[in-house]
């Protein structure tokens, strides 16, 4: 009797079992996000809600990072055995000198040459008159001493690199009001015609690499327990474009120009 009844008892049991769905969506609301008691997560029904502002869900954006190619790591990665060099060939294996074009002539042989490169030109930096007289009136340069190049470096009217010696310019030569004495490389016209009208004079004077170096930085050759050197005469190509040679060591006095007295007899 039990038996029979067996089967009817199982299946009651299926039809009146409560039946659960499982929610399609679920959205926290505010009180629960900003409730200090539900901030790690939110459970209904069994389902975990996750916080906004969890540390554990922080992610790089989709394409921001990008694995290293593994080469020559079996065949399933496409880069296997060849590692995507090909079969054979000089690109297969070793490398080559870089611009070689296998052969042909390249590209560095095939555009032409544009202008070409003057090894005697020479480079002089610019001062204007107008810098040594600010100079002058902040008290950095004594105008009743020779100025020289090193004295125009020390003060910072120039730069430090001086390559081929000083120019002087006729900026700023309302400014000179006063005589004043110099020793450069270079001079133009306007420059000199102020320095002059003033009662000044400047001297167009030459030297070579070590002279430079001498008279720029003495201090150098007394560290290494040397002499200074001569002063080097002017090439034949700068004879007509200087005055005199450079003195060593820096001078103070400024040289005066020969007075030209030949005068025809009565």
């Amino acid at each position: 009797m039990l038996r029979r009844r067996i089967p009817s008892l199982i299946s009651n049991a299926f039809r009146s079992a409560p039946v659960f769905t499982k929610p399609t969506s679920y959205t926290p609301t505010i009180n629960s996000l900003h409730n200090p008691i539900h901030h790690q997560s939110v459970g209904v029904q069994g389902i975990r809600a996750y916080s906004l502002l969890s540390l554990n869900d922080l992610r790089d954006n989709k394409g921001a990072t990008k694995q290293k190619t593994r080469k020559g790591r079996g065949i399933g990665s496409g880069k296997g055995k060849t590692a995507g060099r090909g079969h054979k060939g000089q690109k297969a294996r070793g490398t080559h000198k870089f611009g070689f074009e296998g052969g042909q002539t390249p590209m560095r042989r095939r555009m032409p040459k544009r202008g070409f490169n003057n090894p005697f030109s020479l480079e002089f930096q610019p001062v204007g008159l107008g810098k040594i007289a600010r100079l002058i009136n902040a008290g950095k340069i004594d105008s009743s001493e020779l100025i020289t190049m090193k004295t125009l470096k020390d003060t910072g009217a120039i730069g430090k690199q001086i390559r081929d010696g000083v120019r002087l310019m006729g900026r700023g030569a309302e400014h000179i009001q006063w005589p004043i004495h110099l020793e450069v490389s270079r001079v133009t016209v306007r420059a000199k015609e102020a320095v002059e009208a003033a009662g000044g004079s400047v001297r167009k004077v030459y030297y070579n690499k070590l002279g430079f170096r001498a008279l720029l930085k003495p201090e150098w050759f007394e560290k290494k327990g040397r002499l200074l050197p001569k002063a080097a005469r002017p090439p034949p190509k700068q004879m007509d474009k200087v005055d005199s040679i450079g003195r060593l060591p820096a001078p103070t006095k400024p040289i005066p120009f020969p007075t030209d007295t030949s005068a025809s007899p009565a």
